[in-house]
């Protein structure tokens, strides 16, 4: 999806270089109809001084090998969770605090599926009226989990009870649970989104509650919102100010699902109303987890650092 997001973005590629395990090594993809051999990837790899390098292979590959790439002076975009907690790497939504990364080199994060949609409404509201508390629960695709987990929810359907990788039975059920459970009561997942929030939005104090969790759903992540203000609000305003941001997609008269949500690389925002006061706010908030949840906010980080480096 990466490769794909390059291609749709217009990035001007000269050279692409493949990498991943031995086991997938000699295989081609696709870049612009042309087929890329997959070498395998070694430490000598990263050596060799590229503009980008992308990651999203988990965060112990990414933890060994992207301070490799930096040695190169190759600037480190990744997927994973290796790097999103420390405080002098930033984490980065284009569309938010971008400016972080003018005249930055080094690992920039990409954060979590969950968060970078539900973010970017927030960013909107919070500059309106002033964000104080957040309380969300997610329902997450389980192709969030990547093929494994689409492979187990589809064998589950014929018949198989083979659980995967997740506690129960994810088939034509709901498991409130993502990543290992926590001594406080949470689980990793949410805890991500917790700090996540804080830090993309350079709210350090900001309530954030979140219980995620995992549907029967093959791609898209869906969160259901609420948000408590300093300020009173305005639906009217509220809705203006969501249907000109950017990177957001806003629905008045109906709403939307995972099932609608093809190749968009938007959030998707529908059934905004009051919470329990003019001061809050509730909202239905749908994105693709694969694209705008990872590949395309990375291919936009690129996008956004090339430009103010002056390679775009």
């Amino acid at each position: 999806m990466m490769i794909r997001c390059l291609a749709e973005f217009n990035v001007p590629v000269d050279k692409l270089v493949l990498f991943a395990s031995p086991r997938s090594a000699g295989a081609h993809l696709y870049f612009i109809d042309q087929p890329v051999p997959v070498l395998a990837l070694e430490e000598s790899s990263l050596l060799q001084r590229f503009d980008y390098v992308l990651f999203s292979a988990g965060a112990g590959i990414a933890r060994t090998y992207a301070p490799v790439a930096t040695t190169a002076q190759s600037v480190v975009i990744d997927n994973s969770s290796g790097f999103r907690q420390e405080p002098h790497i930033p984490l980065i939504v284009p569309e938010i605090n971008g400016d972080l990364i003018q005249g930055y080199e080094g690992i920039i994060a990409n954060p979590n599926c969950s968060t970078i949609q539900l973010v970017l409404p927030l960013a909107i509201l919070h500059a309106l009226y002033g964000l104080k508390k957040v309380v969300v629960t997610t329902l997450q695709s389980v192709s969030g989990s990547g093929n494994s987990g689409i492979q187990t929810l589809l064998n589950q359907r014929k018949g198989n009870p083979d659980k995967g990788e997740y506690p129960d039975v994810i088939d034509l059920n709901v498991i409130p649970q993502i990543g290992a459970l926590l001594d406080n009561g949470y689980c990793k997942e949410e805890e991500k989104m917790h700090f996540e929030t804080r830090k993309i939005l350079s709210l350090p104090d900001l309530e954030v509650c979140a219980t995620t969790t995992r549907v029967p759903v093959i791609y898209g992540h869906s969160i259901s919102v609420y948000a408590e203000f300093e300020r009173q609000t305005s639906i009217p305003e509220a809705e203006a100010a969501l249907r000109t941001a950017p990177s957001i997609v806003y629905h008045a008269n109906s709403y939307f699902t995972p099932k609608d949500i093809d190749d968009s690389n938007d959030s998707h925002i529908s059934r905004l109303r009051h919470g329990t006061d003019r001061h809050s706010l509730c909202f239905w908030n749908v994105g693709h987890n694969v694209r705008l949840g990872a590949a395309t906010n990375a291919a936009r980080i690129l996008i956004a650092h090339a430009v103010f480096a002056g390679r775009m």
